[in-house]
């Protein structure tokens, strides 16, 4: 049952984002891991379309941020506002208190709005004037940013990139399927017309069996062997987090799901490794003026880690 909500959610997404087939599992990876997911790419590929297809593919609720320079803290998290009548402060929700958040541009507005998100992406949660809010399960952002060397944006800081599982980027379309594009657009194929094909329940119940998939010691040493080969990199101001290692092996256990297994390979550790890692790595400034790709590096990096060979293996 569960593949076949998966499968299902995968057909319909392709319907109305026309793209890339693995920007697609990659983000249901983020999914069914419990990840945030942040797409980066210039304006007009199609990232909002991608997040508003899976949101309503999906029956949980919707809420967008729109992130512009004036966009305050309360207007994310929610405020405090005094009641006249019962002479009491109460509490009004913010744009955050929905299950799937689409934080649109997220790098247009200020540090201290982006800083707002930050504990509601790690704990699920949010605080007004000392006071701790919960928020709806499961929980997911999906933030759209343009590349930051676009006029009027505001770089993420490290805190905050290390909060999204994954970073993605979509690319321009190939040739047919931008003539797809162009023809669901001439048949007013829209996004609005989308019907929920399966329930938040069902994706709780999917992170459960996710959890459930077996991962060897050999495997998760495998993966922490690859954090370590970051933080030795000379090119790298700083290796990854013990964060990014905990969502490599969790996102690696969401991809062996989607590949109909329960248990853990080192291939899996490789298919995610790069777009969970490459943005919490960044480069020194003489790997700067050598022209150096963090993802080339990255990539190097892990072909040089010795592979295990697991029970499921043998």
């Amino acid at each position: 049952m569960e593949n076949d909500i998966v499968r299902n959610l995968k057909q319909q997404i392709a319907e109305y984002f026309v793209g890339k087939s693995g920007v697609t599992d990659k983000l249901l990876i983020c999914l069914l891991a419990g990840g945030h997911v942040l797409l980066e790419d210039v304006p007009g590929v199609g990232k909002t379309t991608l997040a508003k297809t899976l949101a309503a593919s999906v029956d949980m609720t919707f809420g967008r941020i729109q992130f512009t320079p004036d966009t305050l803290p309360g207007d994310v998290v929610g405020s405090s506002v005094f009641n006249m009548k019962t002479s009491e402060f109460e509490y009004r929700e913010g744009a955050i208190q929905h299950q799937v958040i689409l934080a649109d541009e997220i790098n247009r507005t200020s540090p201290k709005t982006q800083s707002a998100l930050l504990e509601a992406m790690a704990e699920g949660n949010v605080t007004v004037d000392g006071k701790v809010y919960k928020l709806p399960e499961p929980f997911m952002v999906i933030a759209t940013q343009n590349p930051v060397e676009f006029i009027g944006t505001f770089p993420l800081p490290e805190a905050s990139l290390d909060r999204f599982m994954m970073r993605l980027s979509l690319g321009y379309p190939e040739q047919e399927e931008e003539v797809r594009m162009a023809r669901n657009f001439l048949a007013g194929k829209r996004t609005d017309d989308i019907k929920s094909i399966c329930t938040a329940d069902d994706i709780i119940n999917l992170r459960k069996e996710v959890e459930k998939a077996q991962i060897n010691d050999n495997v998760i040493e495998y993966a922490r062997n690859i954090i370590e080969m970051t933080r030795k990199e000379p090119s790298f101001v700083l290796g990854a987090s013990s964060r990014a290692f905990l969502y490599l092996i969790r996102a690696a256990q969401a991809n062996a799901f989607l590949q109909e297994r329960d248990y853990v390979k080192p291939d899996d550790i490789k298919d995610v490794a790069v777009c969970t890692l490459h943005h919490r790595l960044s480069l020194t400034s003489e790997a700067k003026i050598k022209k150096e790709n963090v993802d080339t590096i990255l990539k190097a990096l892990i072909l040089k880690v010795k592979v295990p060979m697991t029970k499921m293996e043998d």
